[in-house]
């Protein structure tokens, strides 16, 4: 699941795949703005076939937490 979300991050910010990090936060560390990270989030809901409820959007922070979240929606 990391290295599909990286594969999708970095469509959306000038970032090497290679400095994502499980730690990584999407906004101070990736330089996501929130129009990214929704548009990443559409993205993802696309390829995995889930359903993203935008309050527990709200709660991603980092890569890992997101990694967690999605592995949840697709089990």
């Amino acid at each position: 699941m990391f290295e599909k979300l990286a594969d999708i991050i970095v469509n959306y910010v000038e970032v090497d795949k290679a400095d994502i990090k499980p730690e990584s936060r999407f906004m101070e560390d990736l330089g996501f703005t929130s129009y990214d990270f929704m548009s990443m989030l559409g993205e993802v809901e696309d390829e995995l076939d889930v359903e993203i409820v935008q309050e527990d959007a709200a709660d991603i922070r980092t890569v890992q937490e997101a990694v967690d979240y999605l592995e949840k929606l697709v089990k």
